[in-house]
């Protein structure tokens, strides 16, 4: 009789002691931005981000669920880290599981689908309310109901459900089975890369009158469609095309070691370091990137940079290998401005890549819009060079005026020699320098020029010519090119 006993109170043990595994493993605790200590978002070109959002949270000792709410609805589940600050290595991940389907009237819906709810009518006349059960047999395109023997679609009344699905959330949720051997109060650390968050960098320019120096800023436009809210975080961006595995585009961030912070001479709000072979840039002050927001941060503020502004009329080197005749009446010439990327020049900050618009005032000291250009990530001391459109004073009449073969039977051994005439014209009250710039395909060479002419490369010859005010100017040369 012992041994049945001996038994039976064996098994109850088991069942009491599943029972309580199982209710330790299902009771959930949550940890919501109000335990938030610090959160730090480091953002990259590619819609891309690092978050570290660390929190102060009390931990029952041994087996629980820890639901770490307001996390970024696009986080990449896989790349998510925990790990305790106060006590490395006293928590453990056993799973995890990413809950970012939140809580809509359609999808409580959609999740009662073959489940009972109460409707509830109200008469018009009277007022009166009435419940009725009812199933919900679709929730696909519109709602099919059972209720009673009949069969209904649409919303007949108001919907009373008994409760919320588990894995329906109203905030995206990081729902984790942890394994607590230390303190009850710990401070963790939770890391992830997500999407939804993006940036870029624009610049204002502003020319002065002489066309010779330029005053810059520098903005940083944030973009947050992650579905979270980073309040007071610690900013930092990244400038550099990072490389991302297709298609799971999987990464693992490491610190890595660089150089103490250097500042550029100009006034900004950033900081500038070397980080592997890209630029980390560190907003002194925290910021909130509140969810759905776009925002702007000043990058960098410079005065008095030096300036050079280029008229370019450009050729093309296939008419250096055939006759043509005409090439063009009244050719438009490319307006340009350039500037370097120096300390000396009041710079020296690595720029990362954006849109750079460019002011001037008319007489009146009203700023206009004078055109744009895409840059590329600038080092420190390159040139930044802006296309900003064509000119309408200044245009250039072209011709052929000579063409002959002087050998060759196949297309390895020809020579060509021929003769062009450039005419630039200007409408300015005032002289301009026009740069006529020519590729020539080959071994080439200039026999005669009316103006005199630079290797600017090895297929390049440059002109720099002087056109008068309400005037114009001739170039007129003859080339030999062998191919």
């Amino acid at each position: 009789m012992h041994r049945p006993l001996r038994a039976s109170l064996f098994t109850l043990t088991l069942i009491a002691g599943a029972t309580s595994l199982a209710h330790a493993q299902t009771e959930e605790q949550r940890s919501t931005l109000a335990d938030q200590q610090e959160v730090a978002v480091t953002i990259y070109n590619e819609n891309l981000a690092l978050v570290k959002d660390q929190r102060k949270i009390q931990l029952k000792r041994g087996a629980s669920n820890l639901a770490f709410r307001d996390v970024s609805a696009r986080m990449r589940p896989e790349t998510a880290l925990l790990r305790s600050t106060t006590a490395p290595g006293s928590v453990s991940v056993l799973e995890q599981n990413f809950d970012f389907d939140l809580l809509t009237p359609q999808k409580l819906l959609e999740k009662y689908v073959g489940r009972n709810v109460s409707i509830i009518r109200t008469n018009v006349a009277t007022g009166q309310e009435t419940t009725e059960q009812a199933q919900v047999l679709s929730a696909n395109s519109g709602v099919v109901m059972k209720i009673g023997d009949r069969i209904e679609t649409g919303i007949p009344g108001r919907i009373i459900y008994g409760d919320v699905p588990a894995n329906l959330r109203d905030r995206p949720t990081l729902v984790m089975a942890l394994d607590n051997a230390g303190a009850q109060q710990q401070d963790l650390e939770l890391s992830y890369l997500t999407g939804g968050l993006a940036w870029k960098a624009d610049y204002v320019v502003e020319l002065n009158a002489a066309e010779d120096k330029l005053d810059i800023s520098g903005w940083v436009t944030l973009t947050n469609t992650s579905g979270a809210t980073y309040r007071n975080a610690k900013l930092q961006l990244v400038a550099g095309d990072v490389n991302q595995v297709a298609p799971q585009r999987e990464m693992l961030m490491r610190a890595v070691a660089a150089p103490a912070p250097a500042m550029a001479k100009a006034r900004n709000d950033m900081v500038e370091e070397s980080l592997f072979e890209y630029h980390l840039y560190t907003l002194t002050r925290p910021t909130t990137i509140a969810e759905n927001q776009t925002k702007q941060v000043s990058l960098l503020s410079a005065s008095g940079v030096p300036a050079r502004k280029e008229l370019l009329l450009k050729g093309n080197d296939y008419y250096y290998q055939s006759s043509h005749g005409d090439l063009g009446q009244k050719m438009k010439v490319g307006v340009f401005v350039e500037f370097d990327n120096k300390e000396t020049a009041q710079l020296g900050m690595p720029l990362p890549k954006g849109i750079i618009r460019v002011y001037k005032k008319d007489k009146a000291g009203n700023a206009q819009f004078i055109g744009e250009d895409r840059v590329d990530h600038t080092p420190k001391n390159e040139t930044v060079r802006l296309k900003l459109g064509d000119a309408f004073d200044v245009t250039a009449d072209k011709k052929q005026t000579d063409f002959k073969k002087l050998s060759g039977t196949s297309k390895y051994n020809y020579v060509f020699e021929s003769a062009y005439e450039v005419v630039l014209k200007n409408a300015k009250k005032e002289p301009v320098v026009v740069t006529v710039q020519e590729p020539m395909p080959g071994d080439w060479q200039v026999l005669s020029s009316s103006l005199p002419h630079t290797k600017g490369s090895s297929n390049t010859a440059v002109w720099k010519v002087t056109v008068p005010a309400e005037g114009n100017t001739k170039l007129v040369y003859r080339s030999l090119v062998r191919f």
